[in-house]
């Protein structure tokens, strides 16, 4: 919390109890928004799910001032990964592993949560390696680039070996199983009943929370402000003994990672993925929520995040009513307004915001509560 209100930076006490408030609160939301419909509580994992992309985004564009538009291919690599290692798909299309496994790939995610982080590390590299000489619009071009050959690939690599089953996707996915524990069936804890989407809800949390505490480490870290240097100035950053080359690499493998992780769970949450989920527009869209909550600004992010995340099922509750209660009929689709908002929400930043919804405090300014520590110019 001392992260989210500098002022407590001093104050151990008040950043405990702000922590436990905020904690006490993450756990009674889902028992709160399911009052509304279970659909709220969908969406708020939905809305962790998000963060984790966003932090990961933000190492990138945020921290290293690199801008990708393919950051949703990590995310994609993810799913897949956890979508062929926990379904029926690869051992109903390769006899050989149908023999060396009868019964079937059943991962655990203390093998898949890894091995996501790692493999799509892997595709961060290899996406970084060969644009680490490129910069602003060049390396949009290319980045967006990767990002839809991923997809493409996915979508036809149904043929002739059937490995991604095409524009069909994967289906019958195994749901995240913990200690034996399947989080697709109702869990009974101390008398309360918790439904499956609930589980998966405190799960992600609990990963975002992890992502959260990582982005913080990368941040204050030696790494992290080599990344920041070189979003700076590149130039000054490589005069001063920064190895560009490698900070660059790194700010690539480590935001993939969270992309991985984030796929990886997208999956078991769903049960079934194809291409249509990773295209363009959601890397636009997770770049939209860096965008509007504060490039570089960890508090920013999970606040940009959450409001686009949550901003669909805000207006399929409400856009539809209010249209037919002010016109008779539905003038303007749901999905139609979301785009128009984004937009919308998008140039009013622009215009009157441009550092983002909550920026990052300017170095050399005052932080408030610190004026009356402050030596007068007497004094000094």
């Amino acid at each position: 919390m001392r992260l989210f209100f500098p002022q407590w930076r001093h104050s151990k006490a008040a950043a405990i109890v702000a922590t436990f408030v905020v904690g006490a609160c993450l756990v009674l939301l889902p028992f709160v928004a399911s009052e509304i419909g279970n659909a709220w509580v969908r969406a708020l994992a939905f809305a962790a799910l998000y963060v984790m992309l966003a932090l990961g985004l933000n190492i990138v564009v945020g921290f290293a001032g690199l801008l990708d538009l393919g950051y949703i291919a990590f995310y994609a690599v993810g799913a897949y990964m956890y979508a062929l290692l926990a379904s029926p798909h690869l051992t109903n299309n390769f006899p050989a592993l149908a023999a060396a496994f009868p019964d079937g790939f059943h991962s655990s995610i203390w093998l898949v949560i890894p091995l996501g982080a790692a493999l799509a590390a892997f595709f961060g590299v290899v996406l970084g390696a060969p644009v680490l000489k490129l910069r602003g619009d060049y390396l949009a071009i290319v980045t967006l680039g990767f990002g839809e050959i991923i997809r493409i690939f996915l979508l036809n690599l149904n043929q002739p070996v059937n490995l991604t089953n095409g524009p069909q996707g994967i289906t019958l996915i195994d749901p995240v199983s913990i200690l034996g524990v399947s989080l697709a069936r109702p869990v009974n804890f101390f008398g309360i009943s918790l439904p499956s989407v609930y589980l998966y809800y405190y799960l992600f949390v609990l990963l975002a929370v992890v992502s959260v505490v990582i982005s913080i480490r990368l941040q204050e870290s030696r790494l992290g402000r080599a990344w920041m240097a070189i979003r700076e100035d590149e130039v000054a950053a490589k005069a001063m003994g920064i190895n560009t080359r490698n900070v660059k690499l790194l700010a690539f493998a480590l935001g993939a990672t969270f992309g991985g992780v984030a796929g990886a769970m997208f999956s078991a949450f769903q049960g079934f993925i194809s291409p249509e989920s990773f295209t363009l527009h959601e890397s636009i869209i997770v770049l939209a929520m860096v965008v509007l909550g504060g490039i570089g600004h960890i508090p920013g992010v999970i606040l940009g995040a959450v409001m686009l995340a949550m901003l669909p099922e805000f207006l399929r509750a409400t856009a539809v009513p209010v249209q037919r209660a002010l016109f008779g009929e539905v003038v303007v689709d749901a999905e139609v307004l979301r785009m128009m908002l984004y937009g919308l929400a998008m140039v009013l930043v622009m215009l009157y915001r441009p550092k983002g919804l909550w920026p990052a405090p300017e170095h050399g300014k005052q932080r408030p509560g610190t004026a009356e520590n402050a030596p007068s110019a007497s004094a000094v």
